[in-house]
């Protein structure tokens, strides 16, 4: 049976009891969708520090790895997405940190990597997608130095995750932009798997990639 959600540290109950009733709803409507199964979570430290990275296939990634995991993490989010007016106060419950590209903005990205010190300084869990960017093949992309550098500062275990079966989902980039297709099947199967921690003396891009490959294993 799926452990139950350990809240943020230090947030007022109301917030979380608004975020346990979402994730109650949320998960509803993602099993009701989808035949969903999870697996490897107590590979996720059930407290301390950890950052959770996953590969990236579809616009609600986040939403499956957020049900999966035992803990809700601080989310890392690229500012476009959590300027959404329909959705801010959303990311803002669920402390999503929004974060840019050096070269686009560099005091926001510092100002987000100082914001996920702090989370793994507080210990918490913080999640990510360390392509930066869903894949447009099915395929793991390039992995960015960003977890490099969060790990560097704050040495912290690095968990992979692993999504299989959202590729060719309208959610994807299969057939184009997101979000621009009908579904084309009915309860797709998708699968939330977690491998073991990454120690932070044995991380690189090359372990992060393989971890998550092997995990994947040729379900896209």
């Amino acid at each position: 049976m799926h452990e139950p959600l350990v809240p943020l540290a230090r947030s007022p109950r109301s917030e979380r009891v608004k975020r346990r009733a979402i994730r109650a709803l949320l998960g509803t409507a993602l099993r009701g969708a989808y035949r969903l199964r999870i697996g490897g979570m107590a590979n996720v430290p059930r407290g301390g520090p950890a950052l959770i990275v996953c590969n990236h296939v579809s616009f609600i990634d986040w939403l499956f790895v957020a049900l999966a995991l035992p803990r809700l993490p601080h989310f890392v989010m690229h500012h476009h997405h959590w300027r959404s007016a329909a959705f801010r106060w959303f990311f803002d419950l669920h402390h999503v940190i929004p974060i840019a590209p050096q070269k686009e903005d560099p005091a926001m990205r510092d100002a987000a990597l100082a914001a996920i010190d702090r989370a793994l300084e507080a210990g918490e869990l913080v999640m990510l997608f360390p392509e930066g960017t869903m894949t447009p093949d099915g395929e793991l992309g390039p992995i960015r130095p960003g977890v490099e550098r969060i790990v560097a500062r704050r040495p912290v275990p690095v968990v992979p995750v692993a999504l299989r079966g959202l590729w060719g989902s309208a959610f994807s980039r299969m057939r184009g932009a997101p979000m621009r297709s009908l579904p084309r099947r009915v309860r797709p199967r998708v699968e939330v798997i977690a491998g073991p921690p990454i120690p932070p003396n044995d991380l690189s891009a090359e372990r992060i990639a393989s971890s998550l490959t092997a995990l994947r294993g040729p379900t896209r």
